[in-house]
């Protein structure tokens, strides 16, 4: 292995004994060394199986054969999810072939922030996370499974389905995804067209046709944003077929692999011989391995949050620092929008996961001893699959990439670093991704361009009062404010100013996602503005400096005048309208970016890994 991956790793578990013991414990009394449906009495079975037929009755009430629990994120406004429609019953037609039966147990909701971007619904997203964590633990409580099938693809689903999961961890989980859409208008287009209305030079129909183009069938988005990192996040922790991420839809290779993810997940119950306890099997170097792949990959930014909070949920903490060091190692292997011009469906055929692990795990810079759900340990993710008429096999992955212009080897990187740094500072903590950043415009010093608002960037453009050097400080966009929504708004702005020539940058305590692209961006500033932070004390003019070389953002103003300024209000504008009241109590309770910004988990406070009890609410610690 890799000194520093080893020696991270190694640290991560230090500092999550206590948690991770209890957590373990947690599990090992769920099972209770028997099938949660011998908990059951007679008349809780009864309701349990009253709707399925009679075949299925009998296998259930026997015990004897895995009964597999399906929960589904399906809605037909959700490309990526639309063709999960006829999923549950392949799933289970599947499934009885193997002796088995399946249900669904619950449906989770799941947002496209793609339709609520820029609008008060993507002050909703990042809660919708927790929820789902919720809706899964509620779909699951009923014990009547001995393994879990999650449908999830996109950005908060999958973390949420993953931390409700992790509650049953005594049971086997696997995740089946969908695939992306074909490719359709080149990423370079999409950005031009983009920047272009944002000057005002074309209508909104040439834009919309545009983005039409671009976005046009059922599947996946094909840019690397939080989606997509998702899956590549997934396999990296063995919890989906290899290889089968960016199989597009309706394809006889996609259907294979469902059908085979159905089989499997009946293999890998307590009730086989070779059980997988999702909670076991995920331990610190699952999420080293996830964290190595999204660097690789220039994968999303929302990740710095929501690996963290998935990692809480096994009861193993993380931290951007932990990030950090490891982004100094890993090297980066792809090119994909918006790193890049390709999608993901390049990466595919360029090859794919497969070539992408294989690589890392040829450098000691992943753990291939890790286990996963299929196979034995990651050493089995290094292949990919492969239809011969109707026999699914899986090959050796490529040793060599098939477009270099996409995919490298790790001795020919793009990028010696994985493009992920932490900033540190008198402004705080925060993260900024410069993979897609030109090394000349990492170091940006200028004055500060104060707003509260992400629309309020964009009065500022159409009066010509941005037509210079500056760093925008977008303040109260963290989750206590708002919630956190992505500020993907701010991009063909931001991006029209450095065209023309000027040194732009943004400082947020809101997040970016995969999207912030070419404009060096400082985001998820912890502690946010809202509580206090120092992004509440900016002032226009301001100089303050953005060092991504040296990982630090300033403001230059003495300590002795932050110290006397009264800080800015958080306006309240997040409280109201499109149900966001209803999520007040979210807003009160959760965390900050660096601790997931969730509502089940307290900030750790000590390498020990024991909590702040003081600060925790009972329900918080009855979590842990």
């Amino acid at each position: 292995m890799n000194v520093i991956v080893d020696a991270v790793t190694q640290r991560i578990a230090d500092r999550s004994r206590n948690e991770r013991r209890r957590y373990l414990d947690l599990i090992e009394a769920s099972a209770n060394g028997q099938p949660p449906r011998n908990k059951l009495s007679c008349g809780n079975m009864a309701h349990g199986f009253a709707a399925c037929d009679a075949s299925d009755k009998e296998t259930i009430r026997l015990v004897n054969a895995p009964n597999i629990g399906i929960v589904t994120a399906y809605n037909d406004m959700l490309s990526a999810h639309q063709p999960y429609a006829e999923y549950p019953e392949l799933i289970n037609t599947h499934i009885r072939s193997m002796g088995g039966t399946a249900q669904v147990a619950g449906a989770v909701p799941a947002m496209c922030d793609g339709v609520t971007q820029g609008l008060e619904g993507m002050e909703l997203s990042l809660f919708s996370r927790d929820h789902i964590a919720q809706s899964t633990i509620i779909a699951l409580s009923h014990q009547m499974f001995d393994g879990v099938v999650c449908l999830g693809i996109c950005d908060k689903i999958v973390p949420g389905l993953l931390m409700g999961a992790l509650r049953f961890g005594h049971m086997p989980m696997l995740f089946i995804p969908a695939g992306p859409m074909q490719s359709g208008i080149a990423n370079s287009e999409k950005a031009r067209i983009r920047q272009l209305f944002a000057e005002g030079k074309i209508s909104r129909d040439e834009l919309l046709d545009a983005e039409s183009a671009s976005y046009h069938s059922a599947g996946t988005c094909t840019f690397y944003g939080t989606a997509n990192s998702n899956q590549i996040l997934m396999e990296a922790m063995g919890l989906q077929l290899p290889g089968g991420s960016f199989v597009n839809p309706n394809t006889p290779l996609r259907d294979a692999l469902t059908a085979e993810a159905a089989h499997h997940i009946t293999r890998v119950t307590a009730l086989g011989s070779k059980p997988k306890a999702l909670g076991k099997m995920l331990d610190e170097r699952s999420f080293v391995n996830a964290v190595v792949a999204l660097l690789a990959s220039g994968g999303s930014t929302n990740h710095t949050i929501h690996l963290i909070a998935m990692a809480r949920a096994a009861g193993i903490i993380i931290d951007w620092t932990d990030f950090d060091e490891l982004s100094r190692t890993v090297p980066l292997l792809a090119r994909v929008y918006p790193n890049g011009q390709a999608d993901i469906n390049h990466f595919h055929a360029a090859g794919g996961t497969g070539y992408l692990f294989s690589q890392l795990m040829q450098h000691g810079l992943m753990h291939s001893d890790a286990e996963t759900v299929w196979g034995e340990t990651l050493a089995d993710y290094a292949t990919e699959p492969q239809l011969s008429g109707d026999q699914l096999s899986w090959q050796p992955c490529q040793t060599k990439s098939l477009d270099t212009e996409v995919l490298a080897a790790a001795d020919s990187p793009f990028d010696q670093e994985g493009g992920l740094r932490l900033l540190t500072g008198n402004l705080g903590r925060g993260v900024i991704k410069v993979s897609a950043v030109k090394p000349e415009l990492r170091q940006v010093r200028a004055q500060a361009v104060v707003i509260d608002d992400q629309h309020a960037l964009q009065e500022k453009f159409d009066t010509g009062t941005l037509d210079r050097d500056c760093i925008v400080v977008v303040r109260f966009q963290g989750p206590r404010a708002n919630g956190m929504p992505e500020l993907h708004k701010l991009t063909p702005i931001l991006g029209v100013l450095q065209d023309r020539g000027h040194r732009v940058a943004l400082v947020t305590d809101g997040r970016m996602s995969g999207a912030s692209g070419k404009v060096p961006a400082a985001i998820h500033m912890t502690p946010e503005a809202s509580l206090g932070g120092p992004l509440a004390k900016v002032r226009d003019g301001d100089w303050i400096e953005l060092d991504a070389v040296a990982g630090t953002v300033q403001v230059e103003v003495s300590e002795e005048v932050m110290a006397n300024r009264d800080a800015a209000l958080d306006n309240g504008a997040g409280n109201l309208g499109v149900g966001r009241e209803f999520f007040a109590v979210f807003r009160q309770a959760t965390g900050s970016a660096e601790a997931g910004a969730s509502v089940f988990f307290d900030e750790p406070v000590n390498a020990s890994g024991d909590l702040p009890k003081s600060s925790a609410s009972a329900a918080q610690q009855a979590v842990v």
